[in-house]
């Protein structure tokens, strides 16, 4: 395995945001609190820009391995959504682009050819739901970047352990690049990661997970247990927002990683929290390496995430009581 690679993507990373803050080139690029907002002054919404560009700067040096399956979708989602970070986009151009992109990784791939039309649907809609989820996670200090950090590191782990060192070399790159934005997004943040670097960064989370599966390299399962604190948070809060009929596509502060700040707890402490969860669950994936459906795994997962939902629902529920007394 290269171990190049992932250094030269983690100091693309970390440079690139240093130097866009030091020329002050972020002025058009601020994050101005809104309704969704856990932060109460303005802050650089630019190291998505580093963490991307990182990731594909240091792939540069595994050129001959790339898929463009995955490159070419991944460079037009970051375009795309710099300039959502930039002028801000229609939400029905950027879901339509998620679409494009998702059904490039599945026709690329060979999906449809290989396993049929319903595992190449399935994947697409899986696509497109983890390049949304990861920017609905984008919320906190310190969050989105280390969750990069861990679940890639996970993904390159496995990838080693089933001895395909060019994915797991692709992987601990994401990774690094993950880390050179958490030096400057770790709480207190001083930049954001914005749109540019949470599209791209959860559609590589499915496009990665794809191909480790299309490798051999873990079951279908793998992907979602490795990044389920956020699909977990994500797709509940999506569903209780759904069955009350509100509008999912509205800003909000209804996750659970939101209302637990909301609650008074610190983006240190929640981050801490969340690596450890990740750690938690990238542990029990790699467990389940060999296993098709590792039901009691699952079934621990399911289980823990519930305890730890219901308090804070309970808790939210007395918060807001007191807030309407």
């Amino acid at each position: 395995m290269s171990y190049i690679t992932p250094i030269i993507t983690a100091l693309c990373s970390v440079l690139l945001i240093a130097i866009i803050l030091a020329s002050g080139l972020y002025k058009n690029f601020q994050d101005v609190p809104n309704e969704r907002s856990l932060h109460s002054l303005p802050i650089p919404r630019i190291g998505g820009v580093g963490l991307t560009a990182g990731v594909l700067g240091g792939w540069m040096f595994e050129f001959t391995s790339l898929m463009w399956w995955v490159v070419l979708p991944l460079v037009g989602l970051f375009i795309l959504s710099l300039f959502d970070d930039i002028r801000g986009l229609p939400v029905r151009l950027r879901m339509l682009a998620h679409i494009v992109a998702a059904a490039i990784l599945v026709g690329g791939s060979g999906l449809y050819t290989s396993h049929g039309l319903v595992a190449a649907m399935t994947a697409l809609l899986l696509t497109v739901w983890v390049t949304n989820l990861y920017n609905f996670m984008d919320g906190s200090d310190g969050l989105a970047g280390g969750m990069g950090l861990i679940g890639f590191a996970f993904y390159g782990v496995a990838a080693l352990h089933a001895h395909n060192e060019t994915l797991a070399t692709l992987c601990f790159a994401v990774s690094a690049a993950a880390l050179g934005f958490l030096f400057h997004n770790f709480p207190p943040a001083k930049v954001f990661m914005g749109d540019a670097g949470s599209i791209p960064l959860g559609f590589l989370v499915a496009a990665m997970g794809l191909w480790g599966w299309q490798q051999g390299c873990w079951t279908v399962w793998f992907p979602l247990l490795v990044f389920s604190p956020f699909i977990a948070d994500a797709s509940v809060t999506l569903i209780k927002r759904t069955l009350r009929g509100v509008k999912i596509t509205e800003a909000h502060r209804e996750h659970y990683y939101q209302r637990a700040i909301l609650l008074g707890w610190s983006h240190r402490k929640l981050a801490l929290i969340e690596y450890l969860l990740m750690l938690a669950s990238g542990m029990a994936a790699l467990s389940s390496l060999n296993q098709s459906f590792p039901w009691l795994i699952l079934l621990v997962c399911l289980v823990g995430y519930g305890a730890l939902m219901l308090p804070l629902d309970r808790a939210w529920n007395k918060y807001e009581r007191g807030q309407h007394a």
